[in-house]
């Protein structure tokens, strides 16, 4: 697996103390008191404003940030990063329309730019990732706050801190970042 390396700066134009992270940090408040610019040296990241991957998300791809915050329109600084692992195989997700995997489900395995049009699906509520990295955005078309996740089971994307953000569109994290 390709490492990555994303370099954070206290302050814009890659000025003051900085930190190194080469994998996930769940709290960057311990290395630096504040962040705004950064450098992708290799691989590519997922920004969280808040620590423990919470808040909004915001992807880092190979380049420089010199004054994220205006270039993104975001109001915090990044307080925790993962990494988004080199990923070659399939792509499999199962979403439901409730809370820990009820009402309807659908599984999908290629992009949905829009589950209203393509399922009839009003809101999505839980979901579980089977196989590979996805991404998914509140408004249809990949557009508004976005969300990544990893394999695993998401029972409530509410607990997450996502309480009334729906989510109504998703696609695989393939060619986003590499």
């Amino acid at each position: 697996t390709t490492m990555g390396k994303i370099i954070f700066y206290e302050d814009r134009n890659f000025q003051g103390r900085s930190y190194e992270c080469m994998s996930d940090c769940a709290d960057m408040s311990s290395f630096l008191s504040r962040c705004h610019s950064c450098r992708v040296e290799s691989g590519c990241f997922i920004g969280y404003d808040r620590p423990n991957y919470m808040g909004n998300q915001y992807i880092f791809r190979r380049g420089e940030y010199a004054d994220y915050m205006t270039m993104m329109g975001m109001r915090d600084c990044i307080r925790s990063c993962r990494m988004i692992p080199m990923y070659r195989g399939s792509y499999r997700m199962r979403i439901y329309e409730r809370e820990n995997f009820g009402g309807q489900m659908y599984e999908l395995m290629d992009d949905c730019d829009s589950i209203m049009d393509r399922y009839r699906m009003s809101d999505c509520m839980s979901c579980h990732v089977m196989d590979g990295h996805w991404l998914m955005y509140e408004q249809p078309h990949y557009r508004g706050r976005m969300m990544y996740l990893r394999p695993g089971e998401y029972r409530s994307f509410r607990e997450m801190g996502y309480g009334g953000t729906r989510f109504m569109s998703m696609r695989r994290m393939v060619d986003i970042c590499f």
